[in-house]
């Protein structure tokens, strides 16, 4: 499945998730999708994102790392199910919404957690969260950047 599906699958499945097991496992999954689809561009993207892309799925390990793992099945996975990036672009700017959406549930989930362990897995859980989104925007800013080089080029 093409990464852009699978961020909206995510990104529905977080909206539409009631508590905090829930929404942990759909954390868990994007961050999850995140790694996998850094792996993907480190490998097989543009090379001038190939930096970015290692740290992408560095963090995105880190963001899966600090939660706790769910219990599901490998079909379930959603990481699993990439097989292919399609638009380099496309599929950074939906996972940064996705990524942003992971942040803005967690701070929720923090802000109502019972107990202290809950609460700095989502605080750890953010921060990493955060990082990632950071640099998928440096990564669409060396696309920009890029895309802006072509034309100078051809104009000289």
């Amino acid at each position: 499945m093409d990464a852009v599906r699978l961020i909206v699958t995510s990104r529905r499945a977080l909206v539409g998730s009631k508590d905090a097991p829930q929404i942990l496992t759909e954390v868990w999954q994007a961050q999850a999708l995140a790694q996998a689809i850094g792996s993907r561009l480190a490998v097989f993207g543009p090379p001038r994102l190939r930096g970015e892309a290692l740290g992408l799925t560095e963090l995105a390990g880190r963001g899966c790392g600090v939660l706790d793992r769910p219990d599901l099945d490998t079909a379930d996975l959603r990481a699993a199910q990439l097989t292919e990036l399609g638009d380099a672009r496309q599929a950074l700017v939906y996972l940064g919404g996705l990524l942003g959406e992971v942040g803005i549930a967690l701070v929720g989930l923090a802000c109502a957690a019972d107990d202290e362990g809950t609460y700095w897995q989502c605080m750890e859980a953010i921060d990493a969260a955060d990082e990632s989104r950071d640099r998928v925007r440096d990564m669409l800013r060396k696309l920009a950047e890029g895309d802006q080089m072509v034309p100078e080029r051809e104009a000289g």
